[in-house]
């Protein structure tokens, strides 16, 4: 072959694709810079996969350009982690040059370039220096496209093997690196596409000693989002990124850009992007998580605002997010809780405010193939009374149902104590009064806690009801759910009780009918 014409960038690109898809946990396996997050093997492939389904949706008839063009913008919509951001950012490059002429030398040397120029900080013995070897192996090769391709492949198995001898973690931790090992695949795929010449299998070096997979990792965040931005805003938001984290690498043009970086904090790597233009497809791992995701097993996770109702949900067997009252919780606290609860994970948010975070996290989770149901659960009863059901021997959607129908059929209240005027369902209340709430609005005004709190338990036994669930608070009086007790031995002698110390800031007393 002398041009590298459009089905032959389709067929590299699909054997690019397979070949990561085929050496995917062995790379994964390597994965210990700059976090050992295990996964570097699956980014590829998943940054390889984007841009070969981008190529192949395009008619048979379009030229060089329009392919090239495609391949670069499949990969960078589609890239994941540190290191698929990098090697799209490497394909931008050949495209740049290929997309024009046939000359691959220069075109492996504008790939090496634009990768390195992504990435904030560059390290040695990484995906970076396996490119830039490659590239820089060829310049003098006066031979055909075919033999300028196998020198580049030959070449960036050559460096990859000198990858431990750049970066002491590699060596340390007896292996080479993840991403190079994944760019030399790349790179091994093209000459086959070029030459015909099929190896049989991508060699992955395997581990030179026991890798433990939390090695490297620390707390933070790993932040990514697709960026609608000018170059100029772009310029500014790598300098905030770079002061904020780590592991920097933004990549694209023309008004697109792809972010990546690691930062103790997420929310303000995303309001960065916010500033420099319009940020989407936002995906926050929590990388001291990141080796519970995809754990075996049927998980529930509880968003709980006091100490003792998150010792009953854990009790229960919940991982559980806490929160202050009257706030949500952040999202990559959610998303590390559904990742570390189990592969089918029921999600109980148990306050209206908190729903909406929820299913924001399980749809980022659902991305990396966890099965992750939110239930409507508006209240910590509604919660206690969905996890008294959960059976993880049931089929997932089987006891999603079940625990969904249980927090149904609970009706919610607490007692509060307004802090300013204002006008309610039950008329107006001043600072100071006791407010007794079911379902969700006002429905008592008194002066003691008691008395409301026994008052807004008969209403909500008046439609029926036959378990009555209290959860006292740090506000509440003492001998309160005793006194709440004995009316109910008065009343409703047919009613069973359970009293639970929930030590909440915010309420003196949930209550609960089931």
């Amino acid at each position: 072959m002398k041009i590298l014409d459009p089905p032959a960038v389709r067929r590299w690109a699909r054997l690019a694709a397979d070949a990561l898809g085929q050496a995917r946990t062995e790379i994964d396996a390597l994965n210990v810079f700059p976090v050992a997050d295990g996964d570097t093997g699956t980014n590829l492939h998943l940054t390889m996969l984007s841009a070969a389904e981008a190529v192949e949706s395009l008619p048979e008839d379009v030229d060089a350009a329009v392919v090239w063009q495609t391949l670069s913008y499949g990969a960078l919509v589609g890239a994941r982690g540190n290191s698929g951001v990098i090697v799209s950012q490497a394909l931008r490059g050949l495209a740049e040059v290929l997309k024009d002429g046939q000359d691959l030398r220069a075109g492996l040397l504008r790939a090496a370039v634009l990768a390195r120029e992504a990435v904030a900080r560059p390290v040695e013995g990484t995906v970076l220096s396996v490119l830039e070897s490659a590239a820089q192996a060829v310049q003098g090769v006066e031979g055909d496209l075919p033999e300028v391709a196998r020198q580049a492949a030959g070449e960036a198995r050559a460096a990859l093997r000198r990858t431990p001898d750049q970066l002491d973690v590699l060596a340390r931790s007896g292996v080479v690196d993840a991403g190079g090992a994944g760019a030399a695949i790349v790179l091994e795929t093209l000459a086959e596409a070029i030459t015909g010449a099929h190896p049989g299998h991508y060699d992955v070096p395997a581990p030179t000693s026991r890798v433990s997979p939390m090695t490297e990792v620390g707390a933070g965040y790993e932040v990514m989002y697709l960026l609608d931005a000018d170059d100029r805003a772009v310029a500014a938001l790598r300098r905030e990124l770079d002061v904020m984290g780590e592991s920097l690498v933004v990549i694209g043009g023309e008004g697109l850009w792809n972010v990546h970086v690691h930062v103790p904090e997420a929310g303000p790597a995303v309001e960065a992007g916010i500033r420099a233009g319009r940020p989407y497809r936002i995906r926050i791992t929590y990388l001291a998580e990141r080796t519970h995701r995809g754990s075996a097993g049927r998980g529930v996770v509880a968003v709980a605002a006091g100490d003792g109702i998150a010792a009953l949900f854990e009790e229960c067997g919940a991982v559980v997010v806490r929160r202050d009252p009257g706030t949500r919780p952040g999202l990559p606290a959610l998303l590390a809780a559904i990742r570390q609860a189990g592969s089918e994970v029921a999600v109980l948010p148990n306050d209206d405010g908190v729903r909406s975070v929820a299913a924001a996290a399980a749809e980022i989770a659902r991305e990396d193939g966890v099965a992750v149901s939110v239930l409507p659960t508006k209240a910590t009863v509604q919660g206690l009374a969905a996890l008294a059901v959960h059976d993880p021997l049931r089929r997932f959607d089987d006891d999603v149902v079940a625990m969904t129908d249980a927090a149904g059929h609970t009706r919610y209240g607490h007692v509060t104590v307004a802090d300013r005027e204002a006008f309610t369902s039950a008329g107006v209340c001043r600072p100071g009064d006791v407010l007794g709430m079911i379902d969700g609005d006002v429905a008592v005004i008194g002066a003691s806690i008691d008395g409301v709190a026994t008052t807004v338990v008969d209403r909500m036994l008046a439609g029926g009801g036959e378990l009555v669930t209290l959860v006292t608070g740090e506000r509440a009086p003492e001998g309160l759910a005793g006194r709440v007790e004995e009316h109910l031995g008065r009343t409703r002698p047919d009613a069973d009780l359970v009293v639970y110390d929930g030590e909440q800031g915010g309420y003196p007393l949930l209550i609960g009918v089931e």
